[in-house]
């Protein structure tokens, strides 16, 4: 994979807009500056805005918190983001996702066992990703599992971990030796 491309960036070096953005990542729910940030912090502007988004996705959108799990690791493994895939497995054992099931979609395979919730977020996302739409009978099976708000979460969630997995792979960033570090986008 090659040597991560983008530094932490020292206090001392930062600009006034830098290290605004890194504190407001110290003191929000990330408590750390996870995964893309420390790249993304070469654009404050955007570092602050994908933190916000951010925020909203992994801590207060309407999915279920291992349906979001599951929706990460498939867009991180679409994706071979391996820091992702490494803080998400993680993330989705606290979130209540079997771990055989998380385990299946790291290794790019469909898992053997779903819930309801699962299934449909599988066949929705995988649709998504393969094909860059779902067909009517899988919408629909979403809509009436998730409704509307949860169908618009799920693709916002897939799509911000798009850009989360595209920035990690470009940085090269590593995987954490601890997994405290593991904190995730």
């Amino acid at each position: 994979m090659g040597k991560e491309r983008f530094k932490p960036l020292e206090q001392e070096v930062m600009t006034v807009e830098q290290r605004r953005v890194a504190q407001a990542l110290l003191d929000g729910p990330r408590r750390g500056l996870p995964g893309p940030f420390h790249a993304l912090l070469r654009s404050p502007e955007l570092a602050d805005r994908v933190r916000s988004l951010g925020d909203y996705i992994r801590f207060q959108n309407s999915l279920p918190a291992k349906v979001r799990e599951l929706v990460i690791l498939m867009v991180a493994r679409f994706w071979s983001a391996q820091y992702e895939l490494h803080a998400h497995l993680h993330h989705s054992r606290t979130a209540g996702l079997d771990p055989a099931t998380a385990d299946a979609i790291v290794q790019g395979r469909r898992p053997d066992r779903f819930d309801a919730e699962e299934a449909v977020a599988f066949d929705f996302v995988s649709e998504l990703l393969q094909h860059r739409d779902v067909s009517d009978r899988t919408y629909h099976s979403a809509i009436d599992r998730f409704g509307e708000r949860g169908v618009i979460d799920m693709v916002s969630t897939a799509g911000y971990f798009c850009f989360v997995s595209l920035v990690l792979n470009m940085e090269r960033h590593p995987i954490p030796e601890d997994t405290a570090d593991a904190a995730g986008a």
